[in-house]
């Protein structure tokens, strides 16, 4: 009845044997033993009943729906399972195999488990003693009151679970008898860079029988960075993920892991802020994924979640707030959060910050993109912008922008000069700003909103789109620089003369073309003569020939200009884009300057 029938109809009779032992369910189904004949060419039980008038019986089957019981010899009481294990799963013979299976799945058990015997060595060579070698550890510490526990027993048992690899830095111990039962340890390690490497480290048991190490569905996803034991009965078992999300226990047990995680971390910060501040590094990873996967624990992180700045000193979102207020908000009444993801390249940035007075964050985690995207919904009338998006005074714009020592013309004309010497005018956009005439002549920035949205599509954010498009960045010429003014005087006192009859008959042209196009808009299509039609298109063609001899007078000018050279390749230097061939021609043309 008992081998033969899975949910047999007097399944009632289960039930009420085991209905005051509910946690001893689980291993009485015949499930497990069913799950034989996958690896077996026949299956035996052997079972002597303790009544001794009874007889021994043998049960055999191969698998198929016959079997046979027959009467035998067994000297003990109790029962024997004997596998005749087939070709293609041999295998499940050797011992090591054994042991590594048993390990896995019965490392905990509450029953003692006996693998062979234990051996010592004698004579030469290891012997069996004769006394059973017990493989699994039927009290496991999650299993005891924290009370009954010392450090030492948590990094005990740590290590009996992960025996590789760095101690943790701290721990939660898990003990709830209502309303759902929950016990557990759970471990904080040394998270590193990578999180999916990371994952798949708790493992989940059911009154200490293993069920998986897979938790996602039933914690948050955050939480599947921790390492430890999560034991609970009231866990549905071998069912859909999505069935487990919906689970009334599993919600409540997901959101107490959730609470009595984030109150640890908050009591660590409270108690001990300095030991807190020093683990930073190795919990901000994971504090950070679940402050933007999980709304409930970004809600209590708030309070300990920290910024680290440039000059590595901690401050918890509140503080910091309060450090830049005052000197980093723009005329638009914004808070601007400044920062950097490599404080080495972007060193010349961080630095002009901090002449103005400003602080600048280091944000360089794997996680950052996403946390400034969400803290930018979060936070009231704020945003961040990294140090080298823009030019330092639009960073945190506080007035409109100074005068220009150069007029519009010069400008123009000084663009065609500068765009000669980038090599990719899709990837390098000249601009001008009116900078003052301390900041660097040629500044290289890119655009926050077009670097963020490429990052996150590296990181699998959903921006597929920005992903494939090529980097592109702003060349900002200050024209208050003396070196540009230097310049721009140096092209007039060349190519002046030249420039000034060319833009005269420029300007002739396009007064005549806007003239024409302007009457010829007066009419129908039909009343313009092909006369009329020719004559414009005869003085576009001329305009189009005249400007573009003004632009190679100008570009001819950039290209036998070692400076304006020089000072591209300065601000490619500065953000390390200078590399093999350039740089050795940045290199030699430097000593030529000097």
């Amino acid at each position: 009845k008992y081998l033969n029938q899975i949910a047999f109809s007097s399944a009632n009779d289960f039930l009420e044997k085991y209905k005051e032992q509910v946690n001893s369910m689980i291993g009485h189904f015949g499930l497990g033993f069913y799950s034989s004949f996958m690896v077996s060419d026949k299956v035996e039980v052997v079972s002597k009943s303790w009544d001794e008038t009874e007889p021994a019986v043998r049960w055999t089957c191969d698998g198929s729906p016959e079997y046979t019981i027959e009467e035998t010899k067994k000297e003990r009481r109790g029962t024997d399972v004997i596998l005749y294990i087939d070709k293609e799963s041999k295998e499940f013979l050797e011992e090591s195999k054994i042991e590594e299976l048993l390990k896995k799945y019965c490392k905990f058990l509450p029953v003692e488990i006996a693998f062979g015997q234990e051996k010592e060595w004698k004579d030469g060579k290891y012997v069996e003693t004769g006394k059973d070698r017990i493989i699994n550890n039927t009290k496991p510490a999650w299993t005891l009151k924290p009370a009954e526990l010392k450090d030492e027993d948590y990094l005990k048992f740590y290590r009996e679970l992960y025996p590789i690899g760095d101690d943790p830095l701290f721990n939660i111990h898990l003990n709830v008898d209502y309303p759902f039962k929950l016990t557990g340890i759970l471990y904080f390690p040394k998270i590193k860079s990578n999180i999916e490497i990371q994952k798949n480290k708790i493992q989940l048991y059911s009154n200490q029988v293993f069920v998986t190490d897979s938790v996602e569905g039933i914690v948050p996803e955050f939480l599947t960075l921790l390492h430890g034991v999560i034991d609970s009965p009231d866990i549905p078992l071998n069912v859909s993920r999505s069935y487990l999300q919906s689970d009334s226990n599993v919600k409540k047990i997901s959101a107490h892991v959730t609470k009595k995680v984030a109150d640890r971390l908050f009591d660590i910060f409270k108690n001990n802020r300095e030991e807190f501040e020093k683990k930073w590094d190795n919990l901000k990873l994971f504090i950070i994924y679940g402050m933007i996967t999980e709304e409930k624990f970004y809600e209590k992180a708030t309070k300990f979640a920290l910024f680290k700045n440039t000059d590595d000193k901690y401050f918890t979102f509140e503080e910091y707030e309060k450090l830049i207020r005052e000197n980093q908000t723009d005329r638009n009444k914004s808070l601007v959060y400044l920062y950097t993801n490599n404080k080495t390249d972007q060193f010349s940035y961080i630095e002009k910050a901090k002449s103005r007075g400003y602080d600048v964050l280091n944000l360089d985690g794997q996680l950052d993109v996403h946390l400034i995207n969400h803290l930018e919904t979060k936070f009231k009338d704020s945003r961040f912008v990294r140090v080298d998006s823009d030019v330092i005074d639009k960073l945190i714009q506080k007035s409109d922008s100074k005068s220009s020592k150069l007029s519009q013309v010069q400008q123009d004309d000084l663009k065609s000069v500068f765009n000669v010497r980038v090599k990719s005018k899709e990837v390098y956009n000249v601009v001008f700003e009116t900078l003052d005439e301390t900041d660097s002549p040629v500044i290289l920035t890119q655009s926050e909103f077009m670097r963020r949205m490429k990052e996150m599509s590296q990181m699998g954010g959903g921006m597929n789109f920005y992903g494939e498009l090529p980097d592109s960045f702003n060349l900002v010429v200050n024209v208050n620089h003396p070196l540009v003014i230097k310049i721009s005087e140096d092209l007039q006192a060349r190519e002046g003369k030249r420039l000034q009859e060319n833009n005269t008959e420029r300007e002739r042209l396009k007064a005549a073309v806007d003239f024409m196009e302007k009457e010829q808009s007066k009419k129908k299509s039909d009343e313009i003569s092909q006369f009329e039609k020719d004559d414009l298109e005869k003085l576009r063609k001329e305009l189009e020939t005249v400007e573009t001899a003004r632009k190679e007078i100008l570009e001819n000018y950039g290209s036998e200009n070692k400076i304006v050279k020089q000072l591209v390749d300065l601000a490619l230097l500065s953000n390390n884009m200078l590399r093999g061939e350039d740089l050795s021609t940045f290199v030699k043309r430097s000593v030529e300057l000097l």
